[in-house]
């Protein structure tokens, strides 16, 4: 900092700090300016990041008052420590192994953990708090949010099943067309078999994937819908380019120079 570089932040140190922006390119970008306090922007949640991707434009449009969100988390969201025990777990099984358990609290392989990060005192785990405090600092303080988070034996891509309610009313298609032509996302919705998008096809691809939109009658104004993205790209690395590129684009910052 102290050579008026800029810092833009993977971890969760600064996320939830009043001086640090917590950016989303493709939903809260006018909010890097305030960078200058401390010359951090932070890099939200992989979870966060694909989430408010996806709300900001039902947000903008018919006002999203409540989110309930579960989610199917892959292993490297854990690091390469949870990737190399999903592996060596499933070996084990098919080998008669023994299946040892280091990095999750209990075996990953052919089950599903519903724990990311610590347990919080009301019973929440922390992933399932940085959900909802990001999600408020990054798209608005009004939405009520709550997330129930579960690590599932996949390599890459996180998954999201996503049911909102709304203070306008709501149709399937109409949260469709604003889906589609919202930045960062492509809607894959076909009623039919394999007409959704699943982690495997989201790896190695920078797009937040909506499948499955649907209303739902149950609420007023409701709606629900699966969400996919990789969480290596949007959730860490790309989101993190694209807060640079933000930066130039807005002349916040000046390039050094041109390289020859």
């Amino acid at each position: 900092g102290a050579q008026g570089c800029v810092v833009i932040d993977n971890s969760s140190a600064f996320r939830m700090h009043p001086d640090v922006p917590l950016i989303v390119p493709e939903v809260n970008a006018a909010a890097a300016a305030g960078f200058t306090k401390m010359n951090i922007i932070a890099n939200p949640n992989c979870s966060t990041a694909q989430l408010v991707v996806a709300l900001k434009p039902l947000h903008d449009k018919f006002g999203v008052k409540r989110v309930v969100v579960s989610t199917y988390q892959s292993v490297s969201g854990a690091g390469k420590e949870g990737m190399d025990e999903l592996f060596n777990q499933t070996r084990a099984v098919f080998s008669a192994g023994e299946v040892t358990t280091k990095k999750f609290s209990k075996r990953i392989s052919f089950n599903l953990i519903p724990q990311i990060d610590v347990f919080m005192e009301d019973g929440f785990t922390k992933e399932e708090w940085k959900m909802m405090v990001e999600t408020k600092k990054i798209l608005d303080k009004n939405i009520k949010l709550t997330a129930t988070c579960v690590r599932v034996p996949v390599f890459i891509g996180h998954s999201e099943a996503v049911n909102i309610e709304c203070e306008k009313p709501i149709t399937a298609d109409e949260a469709r067309e604003v889906l589609r032509s919202a930045p960062g996302i492509l809607v894959i919705d076909k009623h039919e078999p394999g007409g959704y998008i699943t982690p495997h096809e989201a790896a190695g691809e920078d797009a937040t994937y909506i499948s499955r939109i649907r209303e739902d009658a149950t609420v007023e104004n409701g709606l629900a819908f699966w969400c996919v993205s990789d969480n290596l790209r949007k959730g860490a690395a790309l989101n993190a380019v694209q807060i640079a590129e933000v930066l130039v684009n807005r002349k916040l910052i000046q390039p050094r120079k041109q390289a020859a």
